[in-house]
């Protein structure tokens, strides 16, 4: 008996080390197997203090942990300094923040990705869907309103045989989807409350017209794109909170409306849009974005647009490569915006590709000045090697290489075929170079065949010298395929040094 005591003492004392903050745990390299130990499931938000968006999210975040506490939940919220706890970053891969993983059942090794939303309620819904069961059985009319009352969106399957195949395939749809409660009702009172007539599928929301019945074959697949088409608003704004909903879908094709939600006519263009909305339900994502709200200025920067050019429109598609359109007209109509969307639908439309205007005294400096229109004629000139980078105006890591890049074109200003040059990536895109972290420095060897190498040795004067002298091979490697990288709430900078802040800061990059 007194060494089970003291073996009580020890874990309480144990456990007891573990700080909280607002009743969210304050993790370390020291106390978190046993945070995971005391407390099986546990969510986890890796931030940095200077992070604006950690900043952000801790007040839903910590409301959250609350929320759960007060419950009586077992299911708590912890937090990791990454900035301090750099060992835990590194083992769970942490390149930006917040980066959020859910460890399940004490088990360290697999953590699952939080993929919610930003606010309290969806942080609470989503952990619930992924420690309980995928599908509530409602027992009365009471519990069925309670679900629809509580969540934004809800979905609830009426089957008077839980066991038939439609309630199995529906069961397999909510196991997929995780922060979207599901509930199965076979009460004749529950169906007659809600005017069900026929064992089927109800989505319940909070907005547009309310509720969608799903019709069609009951099988896991159909019923997963009907919530996936349904779950969302026609027209959803662009904020910190709706941003992992729009970039975490499924629906890569986005058309943008950039209006500021102070203009007097803008019910009248909202209208417009959302009419236009109704007729790529589930195929295109249809956006607004407050071009008055300043954490908003980087995406018009990274379309080109400029707050007085407001009102506009533009389409991108984050499928294979992110690729940008802009219509022919400046005109926000149902009709216009219909026929621009068709358009893009059938394969019709160019994509649009960003250029300043040549500047008259480009090629008067030792670093070359490049932009869309000058781009393949300088680069993938067959007598030079053009050595380029690729900058934006805010990147903090440009600001550093700046004086270095000056003195290696001052260096090389009077060769007769080597050219050193660089290109802001957010006012110029080309399709040769798909540029997605900066800077981004990039080889374009003399010759015929177009080839393109990647500069990956030191950013110093001494290892670019290297590099040019051997012609591409001290420090390069052949350019690979870019991976496209989201354009989410994540990656609005909001720093003052103009760093990003999923920008991991060890690699010299960052993110686009």
């Amino acid at each position: 008996m007194l060494r089970f005591l003291l073996l009580c003492t020890a874990v309480v004392a144990s456990t007891a080390e573990i700080a909280e903050e607002e009743d969210v745990l304050v993790l370390k390299k020291s106390n978190f197997d046993e945070a995971l130990k005391a407390h099986p499931n546990i969510l986890v938000e890796f931030y940095a203090p200077w992070c604006g968006h950690c900043k952000a999210l801790a007040p839903e975040y910590a409301k959250a942990a609350g929320m759960l506490k007060a419950e009586g939940s077992a299911i708590r919220l912890a937090k990791v300094d990454a900035t301090e706890e750099t060992e835990l970053a590194q083992e769970y891969g942490v390149r930006g923040y917040p980066t959020i993983k859910f460890f399940k059942g004490g088990e360290k090794e697999s953590p699952k990705e939080y993929s919610a939303g930003r606010q309290a309620d969806d942080i609470v819904g989503w952990l619930k869907k992924r420690t309980g069961p995928a599908v509530a059985t409602l027992a009365g009319v009471t519990e069925a309103e309670s679900l629809v009352a509580d969540s934004e969106v809800a979905v609830i399957g009426f089957f008077k045989d839980a066991e038939s195949e439609g309630a199995k395939a529906y069961a397999k749809a909510a196991e997929a989807i995780d922060d979207i409660p599901f509930g199965i009702a076979s009460e004749d009172s529950i169906y007659s409350k809600f005017e069900i007539s026929k064992d089927g599928v109800v989505l319940f929301k909070k907005f547009d017209e309310g509720r969608n019945t799903f019709d069609g074959e009951l099988t896991k697949e159909n019923l997963l794109a009907f919530v996936k088409a349904n779950q969302l608003p026609l027209v959803i704004e662009f904020t910190e909170q709706t941003a992992p909903k729009i970039f975490g879908g499924d629906i890569k094709s986005h058309i943008l409306m950039f209006l500021p939600k102070a203009a007097a006519d803008f019910q009248d263009k909202m209208a417009e849009f959302k009419k236009a909305a109704e007729g790529f339900k589930g195929r295109i994502l249809f956006i607004f974005i407050d071009s008055d709200v300043d954490d908003n200025q980087r995406i018009l920067e990274f379309f080109g647009l400029k707050k007085e050019e407001c009102p506009a429109i533009r389409l991108i598609t984050l499928e294979d490569e992110m690729t940008k359109y802009k219509p022919e007209s400046s005109a926000i109509t149902a009709e216009s915006i219909t026929e621009f969307c068709t358009m893009f639908t059938e394969g019709k439309l160019k994509a649009h590709l960003m250029s300043q205007d040549i500047p008259e005294d480009w090629e008067q400096t030792p670093v070359k000045v490049l932009v869309g229109k000058n781009f393949e004629e300088v680069a993938f000139n067959p007598t030079k090697n053009v050595f380029v980078e690729f900058y934006a105006p805010w990147c903090g890591h440009c600001k550093q290489l700046a004086p270095i890049w000056e003195k290696l074109g001052e260096k090389y200003k009077d060769s007769a075929d080597i050219i050193v040059a660089k290109m802001d990536s957010t006012a110029n895109e080309i399709e040769a170079v798909k540029v997605h972290s900066f800077p981004t420095l990039k080889f374009f060897p003399a010759g015929d065949d177009r080839k393109v190498i990647d500069y990956n040795g030191e950013r110093t004067l001494e290892g670019f010298t290297k590099f040019l002298e051997s012609g591409g091979k001290e420090g390069g490697a052949p350019a690979a395929e870019d991976e496209d990288e989201d354009i989410d709430g994540d990656e609005v900078d909001d720093s003052d040094d103009g760093q990003d802040e999923d920008s991991d800061g060890e690699d010299g990059h960052d993110e686009l």
